[in-house]
C-alpha cells in the first residue's frame, strides 16, 4: 500500500507538471530531420552530448525499471487485464487480438516453475531483457492445434544447477527478465476466446494461476509519463534513469562502453542536486535532444507508402537509437520471425492522419497484397501520443482477417475505412472508428510465413488515402 501511495503521489505531481505547460511532443510537429545522437561525447566532458548518448542508450531501462519496481507488479506471477480498452496504458501499442499474461522473472533465488497447459488455440511466448532484446524463450510458441500436452518447465538462472527432476529445464541468460504470453482469440474466423481465457488462467507460475485483473489496474500512462518528464522535468527524468541504471537487481551487467558512458554521466551530473542553472540547461538540452531524435527516427523510418517498419526489433545489436525508438512506440514487440509491425502516422501524400477530414480515409489491400499470415493480420487505430486504443461507442478497436462479416470488393480486394463515423454504404465490419483529430494506425501480421515477402522485407502495405 505504501508503494502504491508513492506511485499515486508521483503521478499526481507529474500531472500537475503537464497541466502547467504545453507538452512539446505532438508527433506531427517533430522536426523530420533531427540528428542521431553523436558518436562521441568529448571524452565525457561535454554535458549535452554525454546526456544525449546516456538517454538514448538507457531509455528502455527507465521504462522497465518504472514498470517493474515503481508499479505494483508482482514478480514470478503472471497477470493480465480482463479486457483491452482505452484505459490500458501500461505498455504502448497494446492489441485487442490476443489475451495477455506477463510477469517479471527473478530466478536469482532459485528455480521458477511454469506450467503451460494443453490448448487448441495458438499462442506466442516472448522472453526479453530490460532493454527489450529478445531471447529464445525455452518455452515454445504454438500454432493452433499444436499444444496437445501440458508441460511443466523449471526456469533457472545462468549459473544455477540444472539437476532438476520432473520438469523441462529452461536456463535463462539473465537472472531478471520479462516473459509474455499472447494467446489468440480466434482460429481463422472462429471465436475461441473462451478456450483462450481457459488457457491463460491455466498458466501457472510456482503453482499460482494467472491473475486476471481489471483493466483499470493497467491504466498508468507509462509512455506519457516518460514524455512529460523529459519535456517538462528533464532533471527528474535523468535522476530516475540514473537510479534505474544503477539498479543491478534489474539492469543487465553493463558492457565496457556502457559502463564508461554511465561513469561519465555520473561524474558530470552527480545526483543532480548541485547543478548550476547553466548546467541544468545543458542537461535538459541533451535529454530533450535525445527524445527528439528517437521520435524522429521512428517517424522518418518510412517506406514509399509512408508506413514505418523495422525488421530489427528485439535484435538491435549496437543500434541503440532504433532500440530507444521502438521502446517509445512498440515496447515488447516481437521479432520479425514472429510478427511484423507497420505503423502509419501519414497518408499516402505525406500529410498527418487527421480524423477531422470529412470523408475519413480508406486503406485498400489489393487481392494479391492481402497480408500473408499464419495466425492473423489486423489494423488498429491509436491516439497520437499515448499510442492507445481510441475510445468509441462500439468499443471496436480493430479490423482483422478474422472480423466477422468483413466484406471483400468484387475484385477480391479488402477496403478498411478509417473515419469518426461509419461512412454511408460501408459495412460496419469494414469500418475502423478513429478520433476527430490526429491518430495513427498499426498493421500487425502475426505468424509471419517463412520465406514470404513479409519475412524477406519485400512487402509494402498500400498507402492510406483520403476517402
Amino acid at each position: 500500500m505504501q508503494r502504491h501511495a508513492r506511485v499515486s503521489t508521483r503521478l499526481t505531481r507529474i500531472a500537475a507538471l503537464a497541466a502547467s505547460a504545453a507538452v512539446a511532443v505532438v508527433l506531427s510537429a517533430v522536426a523530420p530531420a533531427a540528428a542521431a545522437p553523436p558518436s562521441g561525447n568529448n571524452g565525457g566532458k561535454d554535458i549535452a552530448s554525454t546526456t544525449e548518448n546516456y538517454v538514448t542508450t538507457f531509455y528502455p531501462i527507465w521504462f522497465t525499471h518504472f514498470q517493474t519496481t515503481a508499479l505494483p507488479v508482482p514478480v514470478n506471477h503472471f497477470i493480465g487485464p480482463n479486457e483491452i480498452s482505452p484505459v490500458y496504458q501500461a505498455v504502448v501499442a497494446i492489441n485487442d487480438d490476443t489475451l495477455y499474461a506477463s510477469t517479471p522473472l527473478d530466478v536469482s533465488g532459485g528455480p521458477v516453475g511454469v506450467v503451460v497447459p494443453a490448448t487448441p488455440v495458438a499462442y506466442s511466448v516472448l522472453l526479453v531483457d530490460p532493454y527489450g532484446n529478445v531471447y529464445p524463450s525455452g518455452i515454445p510458441s504454438r500454432k493452433a492445434g499444436e499444444g496437445t500436452q501440458t508441460i511443466e518447465y523449471a526456469l533457472i538462472g545462468p549459473d544455477a544447477s540444472d539437476d532438476l527432476l520432473g520438469a523441462e529445464v529452461v536456463r535463462l541468460p539473465l537472472d531478471h527478465m520479462i516473459m509474455i504470453f499472447r494467446v489468440d482469440k480466434h482460429i481463422g474466423t472462429e471465436d475461441v476466446t473462451t478456450e483462450a481465457e481457459e488457457f491463460r488462467k491455466g498458466i501457472l507460475a510456482n503453482g499460482v494461476p494467472t491473475a486476471v485483473k481489471p483493466v483499470e489496474e493497467f491504466g498508468v500512462p507509462v509512455k506519457t509519463i516518460a514524455d512529460d518528464l523529459v519535456r517538462l522535468a528533464p532533471i527528474e527524468f535523468l535522476r530516475q534513469t540514473q537510479v534505474a541504471v544503477a539498479d543491478d537487481g534489474w539492469t543487465p551487467p553493463l558492457n565496457r562502453q556502457e559502463q564508461k558512458l554511465s561513469d561519465d554521466f555520473d561524474a558530470l551530473f552527480g545526483d543532480g542536486s548541485s547543478l548550476t542553472d547553466a548546467e541544468r540547461a545543458q542537461f535538459a538540452e541533451g535529454a530533450r535532444s535525445a527524445h527528439d531524435a528517437l521520435i524522429a527516427n521512428y517517424l522518418d523510418h518510412r517506406g514509399a507508402t509512408n508506413w514505418t517498419h523495422f525488421t530489427n526489433i528485439g535484435a538491435w545489436k549496437k543500434n541503440v537509437l532504433d532500440r530507444a525508438s521502438i521502446t517509445e512506440f512498440c515496447q515488447y514487440c516481437n521479432t520479425i520471425e514472429t510478427a511484423a509491425y507497420y505503423h502509419a502516422f501519414y497518408d499516402g501524400n505525406g500529410a498527418p492522419l487527421d480524423g477531422s477530414n470529412p470523408g475519413g480515409y480508406v486503406l485498400t489491400f489489393p487481392a494479391d497484397a492481402i497480408p500473408d499470415a499464419e495466425r492473423f493480420w489486423s489494423v488498429t487505430a491509436y491516439t497520437p501520443n499515448a499510442i492507445q486504443p481510441i475510445p468509441n461507442a462500439l468499443d471496436k478497436y480493430l479490423v482483422a482477417s478474422y472480423t466477422e462479416g468483413l466484406e471483400t470488393n468484387p475484385d477480391g480486394s479488402i477496403s478498411i475505412y478509417l473515419a469518426v463515423t461509419q461512412p454511408d454504404g460501408v459495412p460496419q465490419a469494414n469500418w475502423l472508428p478513429v478520433r476527430d483529430g490526429a491518430f495513427n494506425v498499426m498493421l500487425r501480421v502475426y505468424g509471419v510465413v517463412p520465406k514470404s515477402d513479409i519475412a524477406k522485407d519485400k512487402y509494402l502495405p498500400p498507402a492510406i488515402q483520403l476517402h
